[in-house]
């Protein structure tokens, strides 16, 4: 026994035993992801339920089955419920009974022994609007301007086609907002700030201010153009409307151009729910939030992860590979260089939300505050690049992943023989050319290592960004159509970011909490997706360069 322990054999299996348990619950909290985030865009059965109250009324509860739970007696018995003698628990189903602007309620909790009876009609109707969440209900008719077009079971066809109508209309309008409006709203921005540089410059030329004043009323005209045009879609959108009776019986008039999609889960089979599911998941990654981030998709939060991703690498590569090649092949190995590397390491250590403090006090308000004062005074009072923003965040992440960087090259540069390089010299090179194109080349595989790792922690940050940049909303996307296209200074949304304000800071938590598994499963399939990307490219490296090992 002691020479078994002696040979290290227990750490061995220890370490492995370890390992393995890691990667088990690693995999078990992927798996859990998984499971949970893929549901989230399955369409559930709509249930009718004749329930009774403890006041022993019968009412009519109509919704979606969302979570299950065992209630114990003493704790039914501990709110001022009863329960009957020699029952210990008993099942409790949270259902998401919707129409949130009629009941002021998305979900309640219902007590299974109390369910009197329980129904899946083919025809009840699940409808999901831009605003107050999800409608249930029974379709009575379709409206069009006010006059019955069709009910009973003539009314469905007639909503599905009136419906794709609808839609198209708001693509239009969305088009038109988002695109065209919008370029007319920058440029005009632009104008005024042409303007105010011109007096603050002093110019006294009437000509400038005329030639200004000119094309902002072209400008305006096109303006007033499209928003006439806006007015007559919106009367457009506004012409159709269903009727539909909803859990208390009372009847509602829905207009269609509050609607995202209507459907009837209920009479779907597998192949329209695996449609019904695919169009869900694509909206989820394509479309931008609603209601409050609890509905609709994240695509300025991917787009934003994404574009601070690659921002933050241009910005931390040459950093960390001088600070690595200066540190490994240039400095005089001493106490003042060792000193150095532990204050490298240690900077690894150091609380995120510490570097969120540093960036906003020395990139924004100071660095960002100076740039301002002497490049964008016609902006001011209002800041430019003096307020949180998308380069901001970038910077502050790549200072934080810095050491990680230049640990990395370090250790590649280390394991670099010395022969090359003095082979190198022989030949005739210079020091910086045997860098350059020997020394350096070697060692990328190292600091693509390094990139996947400073990859790999930027991606899922949120601490530090919630004050350099990142927002619960962004108006536009850090890349557009309008020069000079990359705009450096905006906020912009982030999937962690969006994961917190979901599962923390939303209003309606039961709503939230499907969705926040959603979004944690496409940041992990985000954030491996660019480290594959990364892993493919050191892979091509250390194959190119395999020779000279």
């Amino acid at each position: 026994m002691k020479s078994w322990f002696k040979s290290g054999s227990p750490w061995v299996w220890l370490s492995a035993a370890a390992v393995s348990i890691s990667l088990i619950m690693v995999f078990g909290l992927l798996i859990l992801i998984a499971m949970r985030g893929l549901g989230y865009f399955w369409p559930a059965d709509v249930l009718e339920i004749e329930y009774r109250e403890a006041d022993n009324r019968v009412v009519q509860i109509i919704g979606e089955i969302q979570g299950r739970e065992k209630v114990t007696a003493e704790r039914i018995r501990s709110g001022g419920g009863t329960i009957p003698e020699g029952v210990k628990s008993i099942d409790r189903l949270l259902i998401k009974i919707g129409n949130r602007d009629i009941t002021g309620l998305d979900f309640r909790w219902v007590d299974r022994p109390n369910i009197i009876s329980e129904q899946r009609p083919q025809d009840l109707l699940a409808v999901e609007r831009h605003e107050w969440g999800n409608l249930y209900g029974y379709l009575i008719a379709v409206k069009q301007q006010g006059k019955l077009v069709a009910e009973q079971e003539n009314a469905w066809p007639a909503l599905h086609e009136r419906l794709v109508r609808t839609r198209q209309l708001f693509a239009e309008v969305r088009d038109i907002q988002k695109g065209v409006i919008g370029a007319i709203n920058y440029q005009i921005e632009e104008l005024r700030m042409e303007k105010r540089r011109l007096e603050l410059d002093g110019v006294k030329d009437p000509a400038a201010y005329k030639d200004i004043a000119a094309r902002r009323e072209t400008l305006n005209k096109e303006f007033l153009v499209l928003q006439k045009r806006l007015d007559s879609l919106y009367q457009q959108m506004q012409r159709d409307s269903m009727v539909v009776k909803v859990a208390n019986g009372r009847e509602v008039d829905v207009p269609l151009s509050k609607i995202v999609r209507a459907y009837r889960p209920n009479a779907m089979g597998v192949f329209d729910k695996s449609l019904h599911y695919l169009e869900k998941a694509w909206e989820f990654v394509s479309d931008e939030p609603r209601e409050a981030n609890t509905e609709g998709g994240v695509f300025p939060a991917i787009f934003g992860t994404v574009l601070m991703v690659i921002i933050m690498s241009i910005l931390v590569t040459p950093f960390g590979v001088i600070a690595a090649v200066y540190l490994r092949e240039y400095a005089k190995q001493g106490p003042v260089t060792r000193i150095i590397r532990i204050a490298v390491n240690n900077l690894a250590g150091v609380p995120s939300i510490v570097y969120g403090v540093f960036g906003l006090g020395f990139f924004v308000y100071f660095l960002g505050g100076n740039i301002d004062q002497l490049f964008y005074p016609e902006a001011l009072p209002a800041p430019t690049f003096g307020t949180p923003g998308i380069l901001w965040a970038s910077l502050t992440l790549a200072l934080l992943t810095l050491p990680v960087v230049i640990v990395a090259t370090e250790e590649g540069l280390a394991r670099i023989p010395r022969s090359i390089r003095e082979g190198s010299l022989a030949l005739g090179a210079t020091k910086a050319e045997t860098l350059w194109r020997i020394v350096l080349p070697m060692a990328s595989p190292a600091l693509m290592t390094g990139m996947i790792l400073a990859i790999a922690r930027a991606a899922g940050e949120v601490a530090p960004l919630m004050l350099v940049g990142v927002v619960k909303l962004a108006p536009s996307l850090p890349l557009d159509m309008n020069a000079p296209f990359l705009h450096l200074d905006r906020k912009f949304m982030t999937l962690g970011f969006h994961i917190y304000d979901v599962g923390f800071q939303s209003p309606n938590v039961e709503a939230a909490r499907p969705l926040v598994y959603a979004t944690a499963l496409l940041l992990v399939a985000v954030i491996v997706i660019l480290n594959l990307a990364a892993i493919r490219i050191r892979n091509n490296l250390r194959e190119k360069y395999k020779a000279l090992d």
